[in-house]
């Protein structure tokens, strides 16, 4: 039976990268799919990972109808087996219901992958409607780490190496951009909690839940 699989994690733990094996996996044996992303690293239209590597994707945009772009292909002889979605924590939660109906609806297989939480702490739209409908959920195994070593569970955005939790949802950025510009970084909870970023730690910035010694 077709599925709509949501497959999760943190920055940095390898999703663009399965979902890439996945693609390569599927073509190897003869399967052709198609692959939706919004706001990729690499730019409009690719699917890229960490490791380098990149493929032509199409570009999700907002308001765009997922379902009515597959049925057009499909309508005009384009073989489509399967279908991945990068970045879909991105996607409207309208979009996530596309996804389901074409499951349902063209009986394929549709392999979503993408973040659950924002930089606040807060669910995404779309990956809340993903979690809502979804065949089927999967964590990713590969594990992303906290500057302290510990696993990673939090994403944090910040601003000149200073962790922000007010603004935009969506601002695009990476794990590796220059600590000036607008970034990201992956913290256990107890150091999202502190707001402490591996620039933090390195400042010595003391934490404001340090309980006072009493030398009474």
């Amino acid at each position: 039976m077709p599925e709509l699989v949501f497959f999760s994690g943190t920055m940095d733990c390898g999703k663009s990268t399965l979902a890439l094996q996945i693609g390569h996996n599927r073509s190897a044996r003869g399967l052709q799919g198609v692959i939706f992303t919004r706001d990729d690293r690499a730019g409009e239209g690719k699917l890229s990972s960490r490791l380098g590597l990149v493929t032509e994707a199409v570009e999700a945009a907002p308001g765009m109808d997922l379902y009515g772009y597959l049925v057009s292909r499909m309508s005009k002889g384009d073989k489509v087996d399967h279908v991945i979605v990068d970045e879909a924590q991105f996607l409207a939660p309208e979009q996530i219901d596309q996804l389901a109906r074409v499951v349902d609806d063209l009986g394929l297989d549709v392999f979503a992958f993408g973040i659950t939480t924002d930089f606040r702490t807060k669910l995404f739209p779309g990956s809340q409607r993903l979690i809502e409908l979804a065949d089927r959920l999967e964590t990713l195994q590969v594990e992303a780490m906290c500057w302290c070593g510990a696993r990673a569970t939090h994403n944090a955005r910040a601003v000149g190496g200073v962790m922000v939790v007010e603004g935009e949802q969506v601002v695009v950025g990476d794990v590796d951009r220059p600590a000036a510009e607008i970034g990201y970084e992956v913290l256990c909870r107890r150091h999202h909690r502190r707001r402490m970023t591996s620039a933090a730690s390195h400042a010595g910035a003391l934490s404001p839940d340090v309980l006072p010694v009493n030398h009474g």
